[in-house]
């Protein structure tokens, strides 16, 4: 076993004067936390004309702020702000893309040593002093190749997925049009008309105290539209305090960071035909005859409609959520329903695809995790 601090230099962030902060590429690019990662390198959106702390190419990125361990390789000298720290390698001890793999199975140790009351952070001390195994060089290049060679079929199944999605959004577009775009075939309304946004459990006869129902926290959600039912509970449990919601309404995340990531989902496969979740969803809810779930979930995970969601945030940094106003009032040109069952039906056909393509990703996520077990433990 190695420290961190016997076989790197790590270089822990600042935040320089806001007022050298600028958009059009005066100076070095500022990353300040894992927002700006990319799949591999972090995208620049900020400069800064007079960095106070220094990245350089090829030294590993980490977020050393919730959340804790995320990594990102910088591509390019940048500047790096109080969220990230910068881990310099000494290759002449250590294979760079072996200790990024290292790292990544000390995620958890770090996370929990992570201090704070708002948002958990890691120290300098506490990132030299995780300990890696260390074995030879030539191993380290050996076992960095395998599971590089994993990770990269990982990347190519998520591709796939990513492709079935885009595959789906251009049906939409050739359909429907773009997001908000004006159809003057189809009757122009609001979002509210045509659903109901946040509908009342009041209203719902089902509900009884002890009938057992889906709960949904928001980590049973994810980005490309998929949640897991299987959590359930008894209905006096989650009547306060919680998101009611029925088979095949619509989720949709209403809090940053969740909602520019993209989360939401039809409600589909709930016990009972029911749901509770998280107090950070909206829920939108078809109308008979008038809409479809499978239309309006599409229609909410477009950049642009998030986009125009983001704009209407209230709230604090950190804190902000679309009312549901927003929802409320959204602007939509909206299709004949034979039109949206005739998406809901492609739609359905994708996902079909999509089955196949995450079975073969979970086996291959599995192979990554057994081997990275087997060689950090």
């Amino acid at each position: 076993m190695a420290r961190l601090g016997d076989i790197c230099t790590v270089n822990m962030g600042q935040s320089p004067d806001s007022a050298t902060y600028n958009e059009v590429g005066r100076g070095l690019p500022f990353f300040q936390g894992n927002a700006d990662f990319g799949r591999l390198h972090p995208a620049a959106r900020v400069w800064c004309s007079e960095p106070t702390k220094i990245a350089h190419t090829g030294d590993i990125l980490i977020s050393v702020r919730a959340p804790i361990g995320a990594m990102n390789v910088a591509d390019q000298d940048c500047c790096i702000g109080r969220g990230l720290a910068a881990i310099q390698v000494n290759e002449n001890i250590c294979d760079p893309q072996y200790l990024w793999y290292a790292i990544q199975s000390k995620v958890s140790d770090l996370n929990a040593k992570g201090t704070g009351s708002t948002f958990k952070a890691i120290s300098k001390s506490t990132l030299t002093d995780t300990e890696v195994l260390l074995v030879p060089l030539d191993a380290q290049k050996n076992i960095a190749r395998v599971l590089s060679n994993v990770e990269n079929s990982i990347l190519f199944r998520k591709e796939q997925l990513s492709k079935l999605d885009e595959l789906v959004k251009a049906r939409f577009v050739e359909m429907f049009g773009e997001p908000g775009a004006k159809n003057e075939n189809w009757p122009q309304c609001t979002l509210g008309k045509a659903c109901k946004i946040n509908p009342k459990k009041s209203e719902d006869i089902r509900l009884q105290p002890n009938l057992e129902v889906s709960f949904v926290p928001m980590p049973a959600v994810t980005e490309n539209g998929k949640m897991d039912s299987s959590i359930i509970k008894i209905y006096d449990e989650v009547k306060t305090g919680f998101t009611y919601f029925s088979e095949r309404d619509v989720l949709f995340a209403k809090i940053t960071p969740c909602m520019e990531n993209g989360k939401g989902a039809v409600a589909v496969n709930l016990k009972n035909e029911i749901g509770f979740g998280s107090t950070e969803f909206h829920v939108i809810r078809p109308i008979a005859e008038k809409t479809n779930p499978y239309w309006i979930y599409a229609l909410t995970v477009f950049e642009k409609f998030r986009k125009d969601a983001a704009k209407n945030m209230t709230g604090s940094a950190g804190q902000r959520r679309v009312p549901a106003s927003f929802l409320e009032n959204y602007q939509i040109s909206l299709p004949p329903i034979d039109l949206q069952n005739q998406f809901a039906d492609f739609v359905a056909e994708v996902d079909k695809s999509k089955v196949g393509v995450q079975k073969a990703l979970d086996q291959t996520q599995l192979l990554f995790d057994s081997l990275m077990q087997q060689y950090f433990g």
